[in-house]
């Protein structure tokens, strides 16, 4: 009779590991079956300058959606980082307009990273203490906060978007960390000197700026997350807020510093946004801030609060823009975009009960 049990209970435990291991890694399943049906069918999708451009934009959406994984493993959301990240920009682009082309790059951008980060963290700092001391549900409090940031955008930009006409600024948003010459050799962030015609454009790229620094702003995430005292904080607050409270965590002031550090990195988002389009205008992260969160649930994080990870949220993202970009390379309607995503929130959703399942 014991030795029947045995019997069952390991035919069971088999499938139960393979679909635990299935549910766990389903994402990079579904990235890599996506890169190699777009690689099969869309001309021109498997090249060096087309994944490098699926990175450059992607870039914001992920620091985006790396500050809003902060928020989801504390059981919150924060609805107020598209219109967060507008705001950012339109602020930047104010202070790079009003510093002009007398002031060198080095200062304008910085100057404008400042004033950016600064209005984002008002904002974080807003939704973060309405949240915790006043335990208003963060959906309200972050609804409210994005009316208000699409106010003030809108307010300051005068409705339209600030063109910021800084000679430079477009290339260190639109550069690349290495340019790669037969002829010159290796450069770091600007072209050999002295190529002309076919040799510049035989120059290989690699690296752009935009993708450089979410790759430093994603490393540095997830150690936070995945190493730090502050990292564990999160995921014990996302599990149970009493449990944690009984362990001496101050929740309060670090549900704060989650919603300040996701609005932190969503104005940082905005800055980029100046250097890559050069201007800044109030709606520039309305299309994204579904996303951003879509991306986080994707990647495996929990609605619920508890779960999730830095590079969940990367797969979610990459995800997300390869599905973008392999549509516009078949050339189908754009609008299917928003119905794909959809379908794969779903997914993404039915997977982690099924896995909930699986571990009861």
């Amino acid at each position: 009779m014991s030795s029947a049990t045995e019997a069952v209970s390991g035919r069971e435990i088999v499938p139960r590991r393979a679909l635990r291991t299935l549910s766990r890694f389903w994402a990079w399943l579904f990235l890599l079956g996506l890169v190699v049906f777009f690689s099969i069918t869309g001309q021109g999708f498997f090249d060096l300058f087309n994944f490098q451009g699926i990175g450059a934009n992607m870039a914001i959406l992920l620091i985006m959606a790396l500050g809003q994984t902060f928020v989801i493993i504390t059981g919150g959301i924060d609805l107020s980082t598209g219109y967060v990240m507008g705001l950012a920009s339109v602020a930047a682009a104010l202070v790079m307009v009003r510093l002009g082309a007398g002031w060198p790059l080095g200062v304008v951008v910085p100057a404008g990273l400042v004033v950016g980060m600064a209005a984002g963290a008002a904002a974080g700092l807003v939704n973060g203490l309405v949240t915790a001391r006043l335990h208003v549900p963060p959906f309200i409090v972050t609804l409210g906060m994005l009316g208000i940031a699409r106010g003030a955008g809108f307010i300051l930009s005068g409705g339209q978007p600030v063109s910021v006409q800084n000679p430079g600024l477009g290339d260190i948003g639109n550069g690349y960390l290495l340019y790669v010459s037969r002829q010159a050799g290796v450069t770091f962030f600007h072209p050999p000197a002295g190529l002309t015609g076919l040799q510049l454009r035989e120059t290989i790229q690699v690296l752009p700026h935009p993708l450089t620094v979410t790759i430093v702003i994603l490393v540095v995430c997830h150690w936070i997350l995945s190493r730090t005292r502050f990292g564990k904080h999160v995921y014990a607050i996302g599990g149970s807020t009493r449990a944690a409270l009984r362990a001496g965590i101050p929740v309060d002031s670090h549900i704060v510093k989650v919603y300040l550090l996701s609005a932190v990195l969503s104005a940082i988002a905005g800055v980029l946004y100046v250097t890559r389009f050069t201007n800044g205008a109030a709606n520039a992260g309305d299309a994204l801030l579904l996303d951003s969160i879509a991306a986080v649930v994707i990647g495996g994080a929990s609605l619920f609060g508890g779960e999730g990870t830095m590079i969940g949220t990367l797969i979610g993202a990459l995800i997300i823009s390869v599905i973008q970009n392999g549509l516009v390379i078949l050339a189908i309607n754009p609008f299917w975009q928003f119905v794909a995503v959809g379908v794969v929130i779903i997914l993404a959703v039915l997977v982690d009960q099924a896995r909930a399942r699986v571990l009861d």
